[in-house]
């Protein structure tokens, strides 16, 4: 009897946390990782523009990427984005400089409570409520390798990103991932009664239109 009075509420507890766990991280289908639109041709430049900026409106993002994965329901990937991104761009015929920042306190993902527990855990949005990216060295406009500075949860560390850029008619697209491992940062992966874990590293991406600065 005593041992039956121990075991049974440890069992709701195990089947309510898997059931908390199971509810509150689930969400949709995630989106695919950001691409660029298809080129139209060659793109000529008039003038001497060289300075770029976030376009305003919700076209640019940023979020990330990463693998949950629910004991005996298997993994999925979870994705959360902002559209809140300002930074500028000097572009010649290369991306000789970058400097751009996002407002995490309004990332959004599928599923709110997510996103609310993201607030004092894991990246701890209330605490550090921006990202900022600055570009180390020049890059190629096309498809390269960029090296740059990401401050992330109140750390600054180099980074190497994927990323894919074009001229358009009014501007510059750029797109791009690179891998987070999350000690580098000081991130405590987010894990809910051992039922959904994270893996410890993620991805950061983002698809930027920029436009000739004012």
């Amino acid at each position: 009897m005593r041992r039956a009075l121990i075991v049974i509420p440890v069992l709701a507890l195990l089947l309510v946390g898997g059931a908390f766990a199971f509810f509150m991280l689930r969400g949709g289908e995630a989106p695919p990782p950001p691409a660029l639109p298809p080129a139209d041709g060659p793109v000529v430049v008039e003038g001497d523009v060289t300075e770029y900026e976030v376009a305003p409106g919700k076209e640019s993002f940023v979020g990330y990427r990463v693998r949950e994965e629910f004991a005996s329901f298997g993994v999925k990937d979870a994705v959360g984005r902002t559209g809140d991104v300002e930074g500028r761009a000097d572009v010649t015929d290369r991306i000789d400089s970058a400097d751009f920042e996002a407002d995490l306190t309004t990332l959004a993902s599928d599923d709110g409570r997510r996103d609310n527990a993201l607030r004092d855990r894991a990246i701890e949005t209330a605490r550090f409520p921006t990202a900022r990216f600055r570009l180390t060295a020049p890059v190629a406009v096309g498809r390269a390798t960029a090296e740059g500075d990401l401050t992330l949860h109140g750390k600054t560390r180099p980074i190497r990103v994927r990323l894919e850029s074009q001229m358009s008619d009014d501007g510059v697209e750029v797109v791009g991932s690179a891998r987070i491992d999350f000690a580098d940062f000081g991130i405590e992966p987010p894990s809910v009664a051992g039922f959904v874990t994270v893996e410890d590293q993620g991805t950061l991406e983002f698809l930027l239109r920029l436009v000739p600065a004012r």
